[in-house]
């Protein structure tokens, strides 16, 4: 039985929906909270109330990009599957979070932000590199049991991101293109796999 969402809690993601768009149309600067409040549809002192700052109210912004990214992680690598079957299980995990349009409306955000803040951007980049060290473990596992040889876990794990990311984020977020079809989501995540096992001399 699903649990009715509380009027408050409706009206704080009403808020961060709201600081998403603006932040998006008029940059985290140039945006106000009672912008904000009029977007959302609710007071300022209501605002004010789930969040006393415009930088905390970011804060949550990449609080949920985070935990995004940490609820899309792979499942533990399994040695009695083949390698081949469980990274296109991986990467189509990746996949669907790179293409999600909530995900891809916070990344933008995030993103800008940090052009304009240096610290914010080294704040972002080392989180962000916590959170995808969990396909670096699970690489790890695999090379650990004798699945592939030649690549690096750490660089390898990178090469099978960014390759995603070429196609299914940066064009998306930089660029404003539509969101990959199915085909073309399998496609992509076909062929960075069989890159991958050609290149790390990966066993079945």
């Amino acid at each position: 039985m699903n649990t009715p969402i509380k009027l408050t809690d409706r009206k704080r993601q009403a808020i961060v929906e709201a600081a998403i768009a603006e932040f998006r149309a008029s940059g985290f600067e140039s945006t106000s909270m009672d912008k904000i409040a009029a977007t959302a549809g609710v007071s300022k002192r209501t605002v004010y109330n789930h969040f006393p700052s415009k930088d905390e109210l970011f804060e949550q912004i990449l609080h949920e990009l985070w935990n995004s990214t940490a609820a899309m992680g792979p499942a533990p690598y399994d040695p009695a599957r083949p390698l081949r079957e469980q990274l296109m299980e991986l990467l189509s995990k990746k996949m669907a979070l790179l293409q999600d349009d909530y995900f891809l409306d916070l990344a933008r955000v995030a993103i800008a932000e940090a052009i304009h803040s240096p610290q914010r951007a080294q704040e972002m980049v080392a989180r962000l590199s916590v959170k995808e060290e969990a396909v670096t473990s699970w690489l790890r596992a695999a090379q650990a049991d004798g699945k592939f040889s030649k690549a690096d876990p750490f660089i390898a794990s990178q090469m099978l991101q960014g390759q995603l990311k070429t196609f299914a984020f940066w064009p998306q977020v930089t660029m404003g293109q539509p969101a990959l079809d199915t085909a073309m989501q399998k496609q992509v995540v076909e062929s960075t796999v069989e890159m991958f096992l050609a290149y790390a001399n990966a066993t079945e």
